[in-house]
């Protein structure tokens, strides 16, 4: 039997991205605004976006976490945690985890959400990693699904031609050949709730039809303070993970940042000292930000370039303000 340390590892993934594609042409018919600026400002030209009636985000949850268990031949009788990562539940309560686990006939599995803003997925996969690493479960499920959509505010022409929808769903399980999760840096501060989040809705201010008239449900952002905060702390947290592991730029396969803003992209390479043309990963031009399932759809649409032992650094930075990098050497 092997003597390696148990370390929880990605052994399966799948995603589900709607199929309606709203263009940049599309929103400068709703906003003033263009393709050029949208382009030239945070690099998106598509977003894909949940249009069916009468569904959220459990909608395309599900449809990940089935093929999930489809692709890795798992039963739902295997699972014993589901963690959801999401900013827009189908409902306050329950869970929407407990919804996903219901829909997909997983009945043994603890289940718990995890709001974290844009960086959920690292949080919740962190987590999982505990989970499974102390032998409380064999297999966990994290599942990413945002319907950024319906909290987005296409009157307003700062935020609706950032945000997309979608999901994504790994599967969790313990390896002991020296794959899976090497390393975490997970932080938060407080410094900001006034610049990104939802006014109304909560226990603070609930919903009422003063809310809904002074059109308080939807995303708030300051976007200037936002960005200036993501490129420090991603960029520093990022450096940070490999400073202190002694890797190399060399040493690193790919980054696999937030997709929020090309721009943070950008300076968060040029901090770690990574290649960007070969070795940082990108599809916020097809998908937008879709908040904390950006990660695992982005390793979702580029599982194919990862070869077993890759070194994966992930970041992400979101509202609160939270942010942090994963070290994850594949394991598939």
């Amino acid at each position: 039997m092997s003597s390696e340390k148990i370390r929880a590892a990605i052994t399966a993934i799948d995603a589900y991205i709607p199929p309606y594609i709203l263009t940049n042409d599309e929103i400068s018919n709703m906003v003033d605004t263009t393709n050029e600026w949208i382009m030239t400002r945070v690099g998106i030209q598509e977003r894909h976006i949940l249009k069916e009636k009468g569904v959220g985000m459990t909608y395309m949850a599900e449809r990940a976490v089935k093929g999930l268990l489809e692709k890795s031949n798992t039963s739902p009788d295997e699972i014993g945690a589901i963690i959801c990562s999401t900013v827009t539940p189908d409902m306050i309560f329950p869970a929407s985890a407990s919804i996903i686990a219901g829909k997909c006939g997983i009945e043994n599995a603890m289940t718990f959400d995890m709001n974290v803003g844009c960086a959920g997925f690292i949080h919740a996969f962190k987590t999982a990693s505990l989970y499974v690493e102390s032998g409380f479960c064999k297999k966990a499920i994290v599942v990413s699904s945002e319907m950024m959509s319906s909290i987005t505010d296409y009157t307003d022409r700062n935020t609706c031609p950032l945000f997309g929808d979608g999901a994504a769903a790994v599967l969790v399980e313990a390896r002991t050949d020296g794959t899976g999760l090497q390393d975490a840096i997970l932080r938060s501060n407080g410094a900001g709730v006034g610049h990104l989040y939802m006014v109304a809705g909560g226990s603070r201010c609930p919903a009422s039809h003063e809310t809904v008239d002074k059109r308080q449900h939807y995303i708030y952002q300051d976007g200037k303070n936002v960005f200036k905060w993501a490129v420090e702390k991603m960029a520093d947290v990022s450096a940070e993970i490999m400073e202190r592991n002694n890797l190399s730029p060399d040493d690193v396969a790919y980054l696999l940042p937030h997709q929020a803003n090309l721009r943070i992209i950008d300076a968060v390479a040029n901090r770690m000292g990574i290649d960007k043309d070969k070795k940082v990963l990108i599809n916020i031009d097809m998908y937008g930000n879709t908040s904390s399932a950006t990660i695992p759809i982005l390793m979702w649409d580029y599982q194919k370039k990862f070869k077993k032992g890759d070194n994966l650094i992930l970041s992400s930075f979101g509202a609160g303000f939270a942010w942090g990098s994963l070290w994850i050497k594949w394991a598939i």
